[in-house]
């Protein structure tokens, strides 16, 4: 396949992308970024946790 055949086809496909508005992106957006905290803080303190578990084993 040609470089001009693969971007003609690439340009052919995005034009049938539908993209989110953009209240929607940021909607996503903090959607995302307030599970990856809360994960975050989750993992943390199962750590801290198991961490002063395995210290009172030790």
């Amino acid at each position: 396949m040609k470089i001009s055949e693969y971007i003609k086809e690439t340009q052919a496909e995005m034009a049938h992308v539908t993209w989110p508005s953009r209240k929607q992106a940021i909607t996503y957006s903090v959607a995302v970024i307030v599970v990856s905290v809360v994960v975050a803080f989750g993992l943390g303190l199962f750590d801290y946790i198991f961490a002063r578990l395995l210290t009172l084993f030790v």
